[in-house]
């Protein structure tokens, strides 16, 4: 099992990441443009979503602006991008992120990645990347799933779209990590000061939502 905090501290750019533990989800979003910097996390009656902090130094939503954390029943669906929408419409975690691929943000190609968290504590990871970065339009799919029966409490299940900082950025590979689970807080505070936006965290029911904008 790793330490998640040692593990943020040590890098500077993970991307957007999610955790998944016994009754938790813990997930932000980080940026290196002034476009993807430009956002605040905003409460909704069904989860969360993103906006704008200033709407009109907005160049491009169509990556940025998204519903990353909406209930499905008893279920609680988090990711990174529009496929949330797209898991809820189908009814089924695996069925919608079976219809969707990486993001078309070439060089980079950005994974998507996905969780589900059911009503008995058990869990479902989802990363979707290119299998071909060098390809104009990042090549074939490759869709890959992970699913607990649980966790012990403590501990989670963390995923990221990369696995460090560079130009075009590495993504990330391998399974999703065991690590101990930390406070909010701690998580907050362990993101990379310059490149995180938000967070936000679900301990058993309870949110907090971290906004660097908005002073936190």
């Amino acid at each position: 099992m790793q330490d998640l905090i040692e593990l943020l501290k040590a890098n500077p750019y993970p991307g957007r990441g999610i955790v998944v533990g016994n009754g938790t989800v813990y997930y932000w979003i980080m940026g290196r443009s002034a476009n993807s910097r430009n956002r605040v996390f905003v409460k909704t009656d069904d989860g969360i979503r993103t906006e704008a902090y200033k709407p009109e130094l907005v160049e491009d939503p169509s990556l940025i602006i998204y519903h990353p954390v909406c209930t499905m029943g008893e279920d609680l669906v988090v990711t990174n991008g529009d496929q949330t929408d797209t898991i809820v419409e189908a009814g089924d975690f695996v069925r919608g992120c079976m219809t969707r691929k990486f993001e078309p943000d070439a060089p980079n190609f950005t994974p998507r990645i996905s969780s589900i968290l059911h009503s008995d504590g058990s869990f479902e990871l989802s990363i979707l990347k290119s299998q071909d970065v060098a390809a104009a339009d990042g090549g074939r799919c490759l869709r890959e799933f992970f699913c607990y029966e649980g966790a012990k409490e403590g501990v989670g299940y963390f995923l990221s779209t990369y696995d460090g900082d560079g130009n075009p950025l590495p993504t990330f590979t391998g399974e999703p990590l065991e690590v101990k689970l930390p406070t909010p807080t701690e998580v907050w505070d362990a993101l990379n000061e310059d490149n995180k936006i938000s967070l936000y965290c679900n301990v058993k029911g309870t949110v907090t939502i971290f906004n660097k904008h908005l002073g936190d």
